[in-house]
C-alpha cells in the first residue's frame, strides 16, 4: 500500500468527515477530547463536529490525514500539547516536566486498513513534522495492551517503542507517557509531507 501523509488544511476537511463517518469517530469526539475531556460526551456530536472544523479553518494544521490513493485512511492530531488544554487537568496525562513538547494524542485508522501499518507510518510522519515545527520532543499517551486490552484512539505502547518513544511515566499501570526527543530541527516549519 502506497500511503500519502499530508497536514490537515482546510481543503482537506471533506477527507476527514469521509473517513470519519456520520458518527464522527470514537463516538463522536471529533478530537475534542484533549481539548474539553469527557465533556464531549454529553454535547452533540454535531457541536464537537463544529468546533473542530473551526480549528481546521482558523490553522494551523491540527493533525495529519494519511490517503490510499485518494481515500483517506487514517488520522493523527498532532499539535503544541498548550492546545490541548484538558491534558494538564488529567492527573493520569498531566505533565512531567517543563519543555514544551509537541503532542501526538488521537490516532484513526479507518476499518479494512487497520494492522495495515497505517498507524506505524502515521507516526513517523508524525515525528518529521514535529521536528519540522521545532518542536523539541513529541509525547504520546498510549495504552499498553499487555496491561489493558482495551481499545484505543491514541494507539498501543508498543507502536510507540517499536518507533522509538520511551516510557517518560506512568501513573497508572495501562496508560504510560512516551516521549520521542527531536534533534537537528529544520529553520522553518514546512506545510507539506
Amino acid at each position: 500500500m502506497e500511503l500519502t501523509i499530508r497536514p490537515l488544511t482546510p481543503d482537506l476537511w471533506p477527507a476527514l468527515e469521509d473517513l470519519f463517518g456520520a458518527i464522527g469517530a470514537c463516538n463522536g469526539c471529533w478530537c475534542m477530547y484533549g481539548r474539553i475531556g469527557s465533556a464531549y460526551r454529553k454535547r452533540p456530536r454535531e457541536e464537537n463536529k463544529t468546533d473542530f472544523r473551526d480549528i481546521v479553518m482558523r490553522g494551523p494544521p491540527p493533525g495529519l490525514l494519511a490517503f490510499d490513493g485518494d481515500v483517506p485512511v487514517g488520522w493523527c492530531q498532532l499539535t503544541p500539547r498548550s492546545a490541548l488544554p484538558w491534558l494538564d487537568r488529567n492527573w493520569r496525562l498531566k505533565p512531567v516536566d517543563d519543555e514544551p513538547v509537541w503532542s501526538l494524542s488521537c490516532l484513526y485508522v479507518r476499518k479494512g486498513y487497520r494492522r495495515r501499518g497505517v498507524t506505524s507510518r502515521l507516526i513517523a510522519a508524525a515525528i518529521e513534522a514535529a521536528r519540522r515545527a521545532q518542536a523539541p520532543a513529541l509525547e504520546a499517551h498510549p495504552f499498553d495492551a499487555e496491561v489493558s486490552p482495551s481499545a484505543s484512539g491514541s494507539g498501543y505502547a508498543s507502536t510507540f517503542a517499536r518507533a522509538g518513544f520511551v516510557e517518560v511515566a506512568r501513573r497508572t499501570p495501562a496508560r504510560p507517557i512516551m516521549r520521542y526527543e527531536l534533534e537537528g530541527t529544520a529553520d522553518v516549519i514546512d506545510e507539506a509531507l
